[in-house]
């Protein structure tokens, strides 16, 4: 193996260390879900759908747009309305 692919290598798993430790500014974290795609197949607006995930309109748009990306539980609703909108929307009705 060449010497600058070790190099290369071995500075990629200190930056995953560093990361793991807390150190977030030497790691990168996959794109987040396609949020806007998810919400055209619910077939609703912006304001309609941010209201259906309790979200604000605001941080709907700011997914959307790149500015932030959802993280955790939002990311996990958006998986669930993602694979079935149907389901999730109904569900998510009941909680009102």
């Amino acid at each position: 193996m060449a010497k600058g692919a070790f190099d290369k290598i071995a500075a990629g798993l200190n930056d995953a260390i560093a990361f793991a430790e807390g150190e977030v500014a030497r790691g990168r974290v996959a794109a987040g879900p396609d949020v806007k795609a998810i919400r055209s197949k619910t077939k609703l607006s912006q304001a309609e759908f941010a209201g259906r995930l309790r979200i604000s309109a605001a941080t709907l748009r700011d997914w959307e747009q790149g500015r932030r990306s959802p993280e955790g539980p939002a990311r996990a609703l958006l998986g669930i309305v993602d694979a079935d909108p149907d389901a999730a929307l109904k569900l998510l009705a009941k909680l009102a």
